[in-house]
């Protein structure tokens, strides 16, 4: 298992390409609309380990376990609260087969599915404690690093960056979901870049950024990289954006950049200072291997 010392070390002396869609790349393989992609780490770990390997096999350094729902909270809505920290292991395990020495696993978490008191009914010694559970799991798994991403809230974020410590993580990495408002980039919570950077680093994150983004462009993404740099006071951004903004064509979600303009763009977020680059929805291993070719050069 490559060792967290190495992963900094090597961030430090070269960027680092990320991976890509998990549930888009999933659902080309049959997961159905509405079921559960952490389901298929029991029953369908020959695809989910698919995945995996087409993004290794792509120049990905780090690897994304198909955890994004895997906190007992978001995995009730299937059924599956009870298997949380089986899910979660197995998720890592299944990473683990494909990355080897050769590459990171990065234990995802994403929201818990709800909203924070006093605005929703989820308590925040709820929602940590969901957190801590995943996190724990994930490393226990042998996950080298806790990713908490697509937040919006950055009090949830907070708290899963905390638990993430608690739970073990010598290393998180955050990323928040940004939109387009008359007063800049904000979360959906209403918070700009620089309160989303401060708040994630103020709870313990190493490494800061964005991802997904359904209605912001690749050019957009470079502003928010700017901002995103200029906020981190030193710390290393990472920046996954989606694949161009989603279209429906028929009963289908279709994103339209090319491999060819997603690396043209993560060699422009790389010149802004980003030192982690990937891509969130839609993305695929045509555009992890066309970025880790065209802007790091593997």
């Amino acid at each position: 298992m490559p060792r967290l010392k190495t992963l900094l070390e090597s961030l430090a002396a070269r960027p680092l390409q990320c991976d890509g869609a998990t549930g888009t790349q999933l659902q080309q393989l049959g997961l159905r609309p509405g079921e559960s992609c952490e389901r298929w780490v029991l029953d369908q770990p020959e695809k989910v380990r698919l995945v995996h390997r087409r993004y290794f096999d792509a120049g990905a350094d780090l690897l994304t376990t198909n955890t994004f729902g895997g906190t007992a909270l978001a995995l009730a809505a299937h059924g599956l609260a009870e298997r949380a920290a089986d899910i979660n292991r197995a998720a890592v395990r299944l990473a683990r087969e494909v990355a080897g020495e050769r590459a990171w696993v990065l234990g995802d978490i994403g929201p818990f599915g709800g909203i924070l008191e006093p605005v929703g009914e989820t308590t925040p010694d709820a929602a940590a404690d969901a957190f801590r559970a995943q996190a724990a799991a994930l490393l226990d798994g042998g996950a080298d690093a806790i990713l908490v991403e697509t937040m919006s809230d950055p009090a949830e974020a907070a708290l899963a960056i905390a638990a993430a410590r608690e739970a073990g993580a010598r290393l998180v990495i955050a990323t928040y979901a940004f939109q387009h408002t008359p007063s800049g980039f904000r979360t959906m919570m209403g918070t700009d870049a620089p309160a989303a950077v401060r708040a994630a680093l103020e709870a313990g994150a190493d490494i800061v950024g964005a991802n997904c983004g359904t209605q912001l462009s690749l050019d957009d993404y470079a502003t928010l990289c700017a901002r995103l740099v200029a906020a981190a006071n030193g710390a290393p951004v990472i920046v996954q954006p989606n694949a161009g903004s989603p279209e429906r064509d028929g009963d289908s979600i279709v994103y339209h950049t090319t491999p060819e303009a997603f690396a043209a763009a993560a060699a422009h977020y790389l010149a802004l200072g980003a030192r982690i680059v990937g891509g969130c929805c839609g993305t695929t291993p045509a555009h992890i291997v066309a970025s880790a070719r065209g802007a790091l050069g593997k």
